[in-house]
């Protein structure tokens, strides 16, 4: 497959036009007017939602719905299928389509939705456990917090022939690939996939990686299904409301400004609607400009528009604690993190290549290219 997929030319077209806030300057001869687009119950859905609130698609000459999705694998079937014109979607899903791994589909994206925005998060049993192995100062952990504080938690769940499950969103995922990442630094094997014989990416696992949708890894984790995971906002804040658990590390500590989302289109809707294509994207530029405007002026009136149940639905406090720019660790323990959620700054809806070579990287080192993995 082309890297080049991963950036399409009418993002070039889009940025030169998103500072024009007035409709005389918006794209002609749209040829889909009528639009759907789906997205999970994430933060980072931001932009979708201001877009529509905020009239930057009616300016832009369309009339969309927007439509929350079950899971990321009924986003990717949906937009292949045509149901959705586009979506939020999951930085590495159009690299995965295109190679085949699971669903093969020329996807592509022309519009980053944001940088970082998630963490891994584990139990508060697990954590009492690692926390003795986490060096501290003033008596708080020192962060990041590396996965060998761990590694000798699972190696006791070992010997009591309990398997140690983590919860990741899907196999082609960010959450997937830094989840892996993070685990492999500490020592800690997540196992490999054997594409496309075996795509549970299990092999040879010490720690055994499974789907959970977002909004049900609190849940998932209270009720001891699962003992960690790795998901974006505000499903980590929400663990420690909740007081279920603790999260260990963000995205931004792992890789700073590391890619998460992207709104994912198929080419053949691309070809077939460039104009529509250059319009959306136009109206996304314009909503991440505003969430990210004036030092993020805008963001508690974003969490409030957020919050509502038909997007993210969850407590105006449990979003704010990212949205704002800090991150509540243990329970109290809550840090300044400015740059947890990026919707524009430092270009950030530009969807470089190099984050398209980091995913594919990670894809290849755990087997989900249909090639020998590198161990």
């Amino acid at each position: 497959m082309q890297v080049s997929k991963f950036v399409f030319k009418p993002l070039t077209l889009a940025i030169a036009l998103a500072s024009i806030s007035t409709s005389a300057f918006a794209v002609k001869n749209i040829e889909k007017p009528d639009l759907k687009f789906g997205f999970i119950k994430l933060t980072d859905m931001a932009p979708l939602a201001i877009a529509a609130e905020k009239g930057f698609f009616e300016e832009e000459g369309l009339f969309v719905q927007l439509e929350a999705q079950a899971n990321w694998k009924v986003v990717l079937d949906r937009v292949i299928s045509g149901e959705l014109d586009g979506s939020h979607m999951l930085a590495p899903v159009p690299l995965g389509a295109t190679i085949g791994f699971g669903t093969k589909a020329d996807v592509i994206t022309a519009f980053s939705m944001g940088l970082n925005g998630s963490a891994i998060t584990v139990s508060n049993d697990v954590w009492a456990k690692m926390k003795p192995n986490v060096p501290a100062k003033d008596g708080k952990p020192i962060h990041p917090i590396k996965a060998d504080a761990l590694k000798s938690v699972i190696e006791d769940f070992k010997k009591s022939g309990k398997a140690f499950n983590m919860g990741m969103t899907f196999p082609v995922s960010s959450h997937n690939m830094k989840l892996r990442y993070w685990l492999a630094a500490g020592g800690i094997n997540p196992g490999y996939y054997a594409s496309p014989q075996d795509i549970g990416g299990q092999i040879d696992a010490d720690a055994l990686l499974s789907v959970t949708p977002p909004p049900q890894m609190p849940s998932t984790l209270e009720a001891g299904t699962i003992f960690g995971y790795c998901v974006g906002e505000p499903w980590n804040q929400q663990a420690v409301a909740k007081g279920v658990g603790v999260p260990v590390v963000t995205d931004d500590e792992l890789w700073k400004d590391i890619p998460e989302k992207v709104f994912g289109v198929t080419k053949e809707w691309a070809d077939k609607n460039p104009n529509t294509h250059i319009a959306v994207v136009k109206a996304l530029i314009r909503a991440s400009m505003w969430l990210d405007a004036d030092k993020n002026k805008n963001r508690p009136e974003a969490v409030k528009i957020i919050s509502d149940a038909k997007y993210v639905g969850a407590d105006i406090r449990v979003l704010s604690n990212s949205m704002s720019g800090t991150f509540e660790y243990e329970k109290g323990d809550k840090r300044a993190l400015p740059d947890f959620n990026i919707f524009f700054r430092g270009n950030a809806s530009y969807p470089y290549y190099s984050g398209a070579v980091w995913y594919l990287t990670q894809m290849r080192r755990w087997g989900t290219n249909q090639r020998t993995q590198t161990r």
